[in-house]
């Protein structure tokens, strides 16, 4: 790997804290560790390394993703959820962290407030990394851009539409994770849920300089013209479940379906794909959608060729991964891809 960047030590709280350089480097080295391990070759980059997993909000693929991806490079991950921990209530975050600060080498969270991982990240004493709070979602993003760059070969010039929930902490992310790599991104919600006008203006201070463009489009249609990326979430995030009759009726008509996947032009080209943070209600197998059905995508969608959900979901793993070993492996640590590609041969 030609790239030569210095992140030994550094968090990660928003994509805003980190250049447009160690946003592609961080994808680049992501890339290198996957092939590592598909080549069957034993990390050691973690030797040593524990990092702590505080965890407010459930989750699937962010705590599997950091338990794997600490052990495939030796290191280990130990769980903490908010029910075995003090963090906040009998303990202040700060005291939490300088304690966890004192046994572990990096503390990944994921929970609501952005200042609880702030808060960690000021006084713990080692890096921190955001897995998701109300307002960021960086390690998601690193994942979908990773994702659309396999799926594409490049990332400038593409174009990325999102549908849906348009002021989310996914949706947020991603305009800024666009902005960084050069792609086109585009936020289709209802007027009642565009991103708040200071981020707009800061992901097209980042795009100008990449030669890319933010819109808000209200209209669906129009959105997915020449899209390559339709992206959507889900319309409920945790911890608004009392506002869900009001988002599905707001949100019905952003609902990604077959016909929107024609709109793009690009589907009978094979030059579209699908993307999906998860978990998805897609079909009537949920308490949610049991009696309602597919909620923002349909089950033709989710389950069609184009849809890269599943190697997005694996993706976190080698992104997350990325992370660990810029902030904690070897202090002028790269994978070198020369050694990836020789074990590979061999196979």
């Amino acid at each position: 790997m030609k790239t030569r960047i210095d992140m030994h030590g550094k968090g990660l709280m928003k994509l805003y804290d980190i250049t447009d350089e160690e946003f592609i480097y961080l994808i680049d080295l992501a890339d290198e560790l996957k092939k590592k391990k598909k080549a069957g070759i034993k990390g050691n980059l973690l030797e040593r390394k524990n990092i702590a997993l505080v965890f407010e909000k459930m989750s699937t693929r962010t705590r599997c993703a950091a338990g794997v991806a600490a052990a495939d490079e030796g290191g280990r991950a130990e769980y903490l959820s908010s029910r075995e921990i003090h963090l906040g209530g009998k303990e202040s975050v700060a005291d939490t962290a300088r304690v966890l600060g004192r046994m572990f080498d990096g503390i990944l969270f994921r929970g609501y407030k952005h200042e609880t991982v702030e808060k960690l990240q000021k006084y713990s004493g080692v890096p921190v990394w955001n897995g998701l709070t109300d307002e960021s979602h960086p390690t998601q993003v690193l994942a979908d851009l990773m994702t659309v760059r396999e799926a594409f070969g490049r990332l400038k010039g593409l174009k990325l539409v999102y549908a849906g929930d348009g002021r989310n902490n996914v949706a947020n992310s991603l305009m800024v994770g666009c902005a960084k790599a050069g792609v086109h991104f585009v936020n289709c919600t209802p007027p009642e849920l565009s991103p708040q006008q200071d981020l707009i203006d800061g992901a097209e201070e980042i795009a100008a300089r990449n030669k890319c463009t933010i819109s808000i489009v209200h209209n669906i249609e129009t959105a997915v013209a020449g899209a390559n990326v339709i992206y959507t979430d889900v319309w409920v995030s945790m911890g608004e479940e009392s506002k869900f009759a009001e988002r599905l009726k707001l949100l019905r008509p952003y609902q990604v379906n077959m016909k929107v996947m024609q709109k793009t032009g690009n589907l009978e080209k094979n030059k579209i794909i699908f993307l999906h943070c998860l978990p998805a209600f897609h079909d009537k197998n949920t308490e949610i959608t049991s009696d309602i059905g597919a909620l923002e995508v349909t089950n033709d969608v989710f389950e069609a060729p184009f849809s890269k959900v599943f190697d997005e979901a694996e993706n976190r793993v080698h992104t997350i991964k990325a992370l660990f070993v810029a902030a904690l492996g070897p202090a002028k640590n790269v994978v070198k891809s020369s050694i990836v590609r020789k074990a590979v041969k061999r196979k």
